[in-house]
């Protein structure tokens, strides 16, 4: 079977991984530069930080193997998150470290940014057209309901009560690059009913070589800032946690806008197929959510198609 991915984040990367041991032939596509989506690495100069997923845990025994596995090649490691009981695991080098391992063995075309679904094929800005038998969608529902309005794709009703029951917080996130590391103990700090919900040392967290934080707002906060002058949004996050980030240390300063950071409320099961067409709904926003539930909504929907079509 031809096998068409639209997103090479965690989801995708996981079903065209299976799919590709079952003998399929998967091609997966990415509008960005690099894999990972929302589990991105920025450079700033010599820093690095994490600007999406800072970290993630782990429940399901699925998952479990391949962390197993991710640790056995050096690509994650251990981290014992401030206010947070249970370890966590972050990417040696960055959250990217994870994506790119997963990549390395797939054919994975990026800059392509899906503008219309044929019947058996998908277009892209670039002009290129990729055939499918059947097609994967991992992007956030949003960004597929505007693809297939786009296409003229049918829908059912049942089609779109899934998608009206998804729905998703924003998150703005602040890099910076200091002349000092923080004071921040473990580096890492959960804040509560205040603009800035998390804090990262990415110095300290291992991943940078000089130093450099990573801020994220509330989901209140970049709701209402969303749109805002990122500039100014950006100082007035670093104001607000003065107390630990001394504004005479800070250098460099990027923001960035996650429209889809976090999927609020999830469709309960592991991926969606539309009614009238082969195409599939994977993705964060389907299952237990965050980094785990990507990557078993991905593994899920693989085996689904695995047995169909074995």
């Amino acid at each position: 079977m031809k096998i068409l991915i639209i997103g090479a984040g965690m989801a995708g990367l996981s079903a065209a991984r299976l799919l590709t041991q079952n003998g399929h032939e998967v091609t997966l596509l990415d509008k960005g530069r690099g894999v990972g989506g929302r589990m991105s690495t920025r450079k700033i100069e010599l820093a690095k930080a994490d600007h999406g997923a800072q970290y993630f845990s782990v429940k399901s025994p699925e998952f479990r193997l391949f962390i197993d596995e991710l640790m056995a090649a050096n690509v994650i490691s251990e981290w014992q998150v401030p206010q947070r009981e249970n370890i966590r695991y972050i990417g040696t080098t960055g959250m990217n470290t994870i994506p790119k391992h997963l990549a390395a063995p797939l054919t994975v075309c990026l800059n392509e940014k899906a503008i219309r679904i044929h019947p058996q094929s998908v277009e892209t800005e670039s002009g290129n057209q990729y055939d499918y038998d059947v097609l994967i969608s991992t992007a956030p529902i949003p960004q597929a309901v505007e693809l297939f309005q786009r296409s003229g794709t049918t829908l059912a009703d049942a089609d779109q009560r899934v998608f009206d029951s998804i729905e998703y917080d924003p998150c703005i996130a602040v890099l910076a690059t200091l002349k000092t590391p923080t004071t921040i103990e473990g580096g890492g700090l959960l804040l509560e009913n205040q603009p800035v919900a998390w804090i990262a040392d990415n110095f300290q967290k291992g991943i940078s070589s000089v130093p450099s934080v990573t801020l994220h707002a509330s989901a209140n906060y970049s709701q209402a800032h969303f749109e805002g002058n990122l500039q100014e949004v950006g100082k007035d996050l670093l104001a607000s946690v003065r107390d630990w980030i001394a504004p005479e240390s800070i250098e460099q300063v990027q923001v960035h806008r996650w429209r889809y950071s976090l999927a609020r409320q999830r469709y309960p099961h592991s991926f969606y197929k539309l009614q009238h067409a082969p195409i599939y709904l994977a993705g964060d926003a389907f299952g237990i959510g965050n980094v785990e539930g990507a990557f078993l909504s991905g593994l899920e929907v693989g085996k689904a198609l695995t047995n169909l079509f074995n």
